[in-house]
């Protein structure tokens, strides 16, 4: 029997400000455990935590590019649970009333586009972190994380399989990063993923009963874990079974999940308002303002790339994949005057391969756009082949000089010498009369042989189109 697996997804960023949601307590990765920790985030007696402005504008941000509602009326609450490293024995987060509520995401997987509802997004502060590693039989606790700005994306169960929640998760992922809200650094606990899983018989509406996996810190954890917590809870169907609803953990090393805690519902944290914070009003203003000054969304940039530029839809989605990659590409253009298919090709094929085999992101790249259009330029005036590009192409990805230097250098240069080529063609002809005759007689695929030599002669330099028309009226 076929079984559907429906998957939503809870997704927590950390927004991009310099200090903590409710105090002003760094946010910089990397100091030393309770370094970061001031009196409101350990809960010493008597002090009140005050919103900090600059996330409560990332939020508005987010509700905006996905097309939610902002709440101009939102509410902080205390959510009640007990922890090492949650000092003040509850966490404020929001629960009835979010900063912003419904929305949507389209992701592409594979040739298939689908939109992805969200339910919510929520502002909360993060709780510390229990270190395990450096401790012989005891934990150790750092709160410099506690207090950390999240704003926590709730999607639907609208998800079927890991790949669409792959998708999801890149998706909004990029996003988050384009509008600059997060830096989106999953090794650092930027983005974090939890995933609810549950499966049912194809065909049914009902949705069965699920179970949370928290803390997913990668993509590929992400794709694992839904495809192991899946094919666990069929065979317990089939078992003859039933799925208990419990949050599990996600082992990469044995790939597997396993029980953490029985999931608890809302009543379980006796949510109540928080008595320290005020109501959050955002005005239409406050609202307009922030959109005004938001950059160019990534749907609408990859609609004008295909208008603009007359790009095909698959190239535009590729080259917005990331706001540094579209800039770079647009920067490539501008400085080339035109091209606009050749400088996508180029990005898309030689520069993303050589940056994926260096394992670089685009702002690393040791060819500048200006560079690169120096090359392509020299493929259109005729100076190089596509052939002799690559090497060259190679050479500056080395930081051998400039374009026209390693031309020089190497001696590259495509002769375009019609007298040349023809003296050349002349040659290779007269040393292979019997190749010449079966083309004549209609094998076509000769000719291949003869650029092929001709090509060989002239180490590559030839100018292709050159001399395939000189072959051709040579031949015929």
């Amino acid at each position: 029997m076929q079984w559907e697996i429906v998957i939503g997804l809870e997704i927590h960023t950390q927004l991009s400000t310099r200090s903590k949601i409710f105090s002003g307590a760094s946010t910089a990765f990397g100091a030393a455990p309770n370094t970061q920790a001031c009196a409101v985030d350990i809960a010493l007696p008597g002090v009140l935590p005050v919103l900090n402005r600059g996330a409560v504008e990332r939020a508005v941000q987010l509700g905006l590019a996905i097309g939610g509602h902002i709440s101009r009326r939102s509410v902080f609450a205390r959510k009640n649970y007990f922890y090492p490293d949650l000092p003040k024995g509850y966490q404020i987060s929001q629960m009835e009333l979010p900063v912003v509520e419904g929305g949507s995401l389209t992701i592409q997987v594979g040739e298939t586009e689908k939109t992805v509802r969200i339910t919510r997004a929520h502002l909360e502060e993060d709780a510390g972190k229990s270190l395990h590693e450096d401790f012989h039989g005891m934990t150790g606790i750092d709160l410099n994380r506690a207090g950390t700005p999240l704003l926590e994306i709730v999607s639907e169960p609208d998800m079927r399989g890991s790949a669409e929640a792959v998708a999801y998760a890149k998706t909004l992922h990029s996003l988050v990063v384009w509008l600059g809200i997060c830096d989106g650094n999953m090794q650092e606990g930027s983005f974090r993923c939890d995933a609810n899983v549950s499966v049912r018989r194809m065909g049914e509406t009902e949705l069965g009963k699920r179970c949370e996996i928290k803390n997913l810190n990668s993509f590929r954890f992400l794709e694992h874990a839904i495809e192991y917590e899946a094919r666990r809870q069929i065979e317990i169907i089939e078992d003859g079974g039933v799925v208990r609803q419990e949050t599990r953990l996600y082992d990469p090393d044995r790939n597997e999940t396993r029980t953490m805690r029985s999931k608890e519902d809302a009543h379980d944290y006796r949510y109540f308002p928080d008595p320290d914070l005020l109501p959050l009003v955002i005005s239409e203003e406050w609202i307009e303002r922030t959109r005004a000054a938001m950059p160019e969304l990534p749907e609408a940039m990859r609609s004008r790339f295909v208008t603009q530029y007359g790009l095909p839809v698959y190239d535009a989605g590729l080259l917005t994949a990331s706001k540094a990659l579209a800039a770079y590409y647009e920067a490539l253009v501008a400085a080339v005057g035109g091209e606009a298919k050749t400088c996508a090709n180029w990005v898309m094929g030689d520069l993303s391969a050589a940056l994926n085999r260096n394992e670089l992101d685009i702002a690393d790249s040791p060819v500048s756009s200006r560079q690169l259009a120096a090359l392509i330029q020299r493929i259109t005036d005729g100076t190089l082949s596509g052939k002799l590009a690559k090497e060259v192409f190679e050479a500056l990805w080395q930081g051998e000089g400039e374009v026209d230097a390693i031309i020089e250098a190497r001696g590259l240069k495509q002769v375009s010498d019609s007298g040349a080529i023809e003296a050349i063609v002349d040659a290779i002809l007269a040393a292979n009369p019997n190749q010449a005759a079966e083309y004549r007689s209609g094998k076509d695929k000769m000719f291949g042989f003869f650029v092929g030599q001709a090509m060989k002669a002239m180490k590559g330099k030839a100018n292709p189109q050159q001399l395939n028309d000189i072959l051709k009226r040579k031949l015929g």
